[in-house]
């Protein structure tokens, strides 16, 4: 996470992706999360373009 998330905020995340690293705007898979700056977290949905729906990677 590069930028926090939580009720009605959209974060953002760097994905590597084709041998680079792109920033998605993220959202958390339950919208009554709250997701850190520096949590890892893994991609549960893509919209397109550039949106992704996350959940942290390990339990808090």
């Amino acid at each position: 996470m590069t930028g926090r998330i939580g009720p009605g905020l959209v974060g953002e995340v760097m994905i590597g992706i084709r041998g680079g690293v792109e920033a998605f705007y993220a959202h958390p898979v339950n919208p009554r999360d709250e997701i850190a700056v520096g949590t890892i977290v893994v991609v549960v949905e893509y919209h397109p373009p550039r949106t992704v729906y996350v959940a942290p990677a390990l339990p808090s």
